[in-house]
């Protein structure tokens, strides 16, 4: 079968290259879906620190190339933590959303990540959750709600009385998630666990790929780290491109990918 490719990026592919520079050479309007989580700017392993305005700068940058790609039915869902200096939390979301706006992209959710662990601080309040803003190029999105339906609370509630007394007065399909969205964190002796020091949990990227994209829709993943979006896009039919500097963790992710049991076609 032959490989498929957009300009010059063969899809289904992870490339060891800065993501700016891979995504200057795709093409206009061509993704649909674009999904991040990038460094916050605190040290880890894979970033240096740098002064928050040089890393606003950098994420600008990034910002404008998933601007372009996207198509006009395309999302971008950029999922950020805090950066903190000194003691001092400063909310990445924040800074970064007046960007996308002044960009014309049209904001959809704020999605609030919440998860039951992480770091213990002793001088503010631990933090348990992270945020993903969810912006579109227009107002005809892709949107499959039924796709990522969680039970209803009480499923068999029905009205009581009116002209649909005896009815289910909830989606039998199940309701919506929220735009709250308690997920584990991978951490330690989570199932997804490898080597990468801050993995993207597989139901996070699910939830976004089967809600924002249809089967055979290109998902870019900027900051590809141990493969996660790839995983998740090969698993419900989609294809994929990912950008990641670090070979070691191209290795992680290509072996997850490698490991596949991928559905039938």
């Amino acid at each position: 079968m032959p490989k498929q490719s957009l300009g010059e990026i063969e899809l289904n592919r992870i490339y060891q290259r800065d993501c700016i520079e891979g995504m200057r050479m795709i093409p206009d309007g061509s993704i649909n879906v674009v999904l991040t989580s990038p460094p916050y700017n605190i040290g880890k392993e894979y970033e240096k620190k740098q002064l928050l305005e040089v890393y606003v700068y950098w994420m600008t940058q990034v910002i404008d190339e998933c601007v372009r790609i996207i198509n006009d039915n395309g999302s971008i869902v950029f999922q950020v933590g805090n950066y903190v200096n000194d003691g001092a939390v400063y909310p990445l979301d924040c800074i970064l959303y007046p960007e996308f706006v002044k960009r014309g992209l049209i904001p959809r959710n704020r999605i609030v990540w919440t998860f039951g662990h992480g770091l213990h601080c002793t001088k503010r309040f631990s933090g348990r959750y992270e945020t993903a803003l969810w912006l579109t190029k227009t107002d005809d999105y892709t949107f499959n709600l039924d796709a990522v339906r969680i039970p209803q609370k009480y499923p068999n509630k029905r009205h009581y009385k009116g002209v649909k007394k005896g009815e289910l007065s909830g989606n039998p399909l199940g309701k919506n998630p929220s735009d709250v969205w308690e997920i584990l964190n991978v951490k330690h002796n989570h199932p997804e666990k490898t080597n990468h020091p801050c993995q993207f949990p597989l139901d996070f990227a699910n939830r976004i790929i089967l809600s924002l994209s249809n089967e055979d829709d290109v998902v870019l993943y900027p900051f590809m780290g141990s493969g996660t979006t790839a995983v998740g896009a090969l698993m419900h039919k989609r294809k994929f491109i990912g950008f990641e500097t670090e070979r070691g963790y191209v290795e992680i992710a290509n072996k997850r990918l490698d490991s596949l049991e991928l559905p039938q076609s």
